[in-house]
């Protein structure tokens, strides 16, 4: 089958979206199939910085008025086209008459221009950036859902009619336990001692990462007696002001700030973490999930979905938004980290490379024989 990715703008350096095309691009191309993946070049929006104010305009320039006359050129060529993230979902309209499948990963920006997160809000050119995309989504035919959570956020929207397939995510890197040499290497580099016991936290600052929550359980833990010494590495972007803010003023001191590691560092800081702390509010699917459980490390995330349809019995589940509570649950059930991990490392087998990709190949069969018929 020849297949077309279709991924993302690069100078919007969305990190995730390039691991999935790349996950795809993979395994289609293990499975014998002809596969090109192809982005909007990024043209105007490298006259600027990213951090100019006409970056954002020059980039719509790149992705919606210069690509889609490419997209429409290509598409011809190919048997089916995979639209790798739901953001891009107006390509749909320059695909033609080539099969076209769009995979979505979340509903959060979509939701929150429509205002369900008040925590979040969207300016006016973000809400009709938004409206335009969920009416890509609208009018797509075969949608890929990475989570039923998603699924569900995204039938209220767009309602149930379209075809839409929850296929889970694969690890999109090689996860798993680090050597003992990997792991001393990335302690001595966090500024540990061979004795000092850490909580891992990994991830951006988007608002429903619940960085600052992270903090404030990290500071409750502090009060029980098996956490007054355990560290806490917070890894992925710099911190915020406000999270520099909080651990002045509430005297929170030790807490390891690491920007920006690679993944091989990242596996060795899943590998010798007492656990991995994961309290998000909202997610897509939450990739650091499985990356924590493939790497042997004791998995505490949010009580609610997509974690919970994600972790399986593999995790402590916390309330996210109740510190004193979460610190408490922690610590009542430290003592089953053992067999969490177990049961952690039953539920991998759910996420298989192999597996995931042969869902993969017959969707796109599917779609094919739909389109035809």
């Amino acid at each position: 089958m020849r297949v077309l990715l279709v991924s993302n703008y690069e100078p919007d350096q969305q990190q995730s979206m390039f691991r999935y095309a790349e996950f795809l691009r993979k395994g289609l191309g293990q499975g014998g199939h002809d596969v090109e993946v192809i982005r909007p070049p990024a043209l105007f929006g490298r006259l600027v910085s990213n951090r100019n104010l006409f970056f954002k305009w020059l980039g719509y320039v790149d992705k919606y008025v210069l690509f889609p006359a490419w997209l429409r050129a290509k598409a011809v060529r190919f048997d089916l086209i995979h639209i790798c993230d739901h953001s891009n979902s107006p390509y749909v309209h320059w695909t033609g008459r080539t099969p076209t499948l769009i995979t979505a990963h979340d509903m959060l920006a979509i939701r929150s221009a429509l205002g369900h997160f008040p925590q979040n809000p969207t300016g006016p050119t973000g809400r009709l950036l938004q409206r335009w995309i969920l009416s890509g989504l609208k009018s797509a035919r075969n949608i890929v859902s990475v989570s039923w959570k998603t699924k569900q956020d995204m039938e209220a929207l767009i309602g149930s009619g379209a075809g839409i397939t929850v296929i889970h995510h694969a690890l999109n890197w090689e996860y798993a336990p680090a050597s003992r040499t990997a792991i001393e290497e990335v302690r001595a580099a966090c500024g540990l001692t061979p004795v000092d016991e850490y909580l891992l936290h990994l991830g951006g600052n988007q608002w429903y990462k619940n960085r600052l929550g992270v903090l404030r359980i990290a500071l409750e833990l502090r009060k029980h007696q098996r956490f007054r010494r355990v560290k806490l590495v917070m890894a992925g972007k710099a911190w915020t002001e406000q999270m520099r803010a909080f651990c002045r003023e509430q005297g929170f001191a030790g807490a390891i700030e690491i920007v920006d590691p690679d993944n091989p560092q990242v596996r060795a800081l899943y590998s010798g973490a007492l656990a991995f702390l994961f309290p998000s509010l909202e997610e897509g699917f939450g990739w650091p999930v499985l990356e924590a459980q493939a790497c042997g490390c004791l998995l505490i995330t949010s009580n609610r979905p997509p974690m919970t349809e994600i972790a399986g019995e593999g995790a402590i589940f916390i309330d996210p938004e109740d510190p004193a509570r979460a610190a408490q649950t922690i610590a009542e059930n430290l003592d089953k980290a053992e067999s969490v991990k177990q049961a952690a490392s039953e539920n991998m087998k759910r996420f298989a490379f192999a597996q995931v990709m042969k869902r993969y190949e017959d969707v796109y069969a599917s779609v094919r024989r739909s389109r035809v018929h």
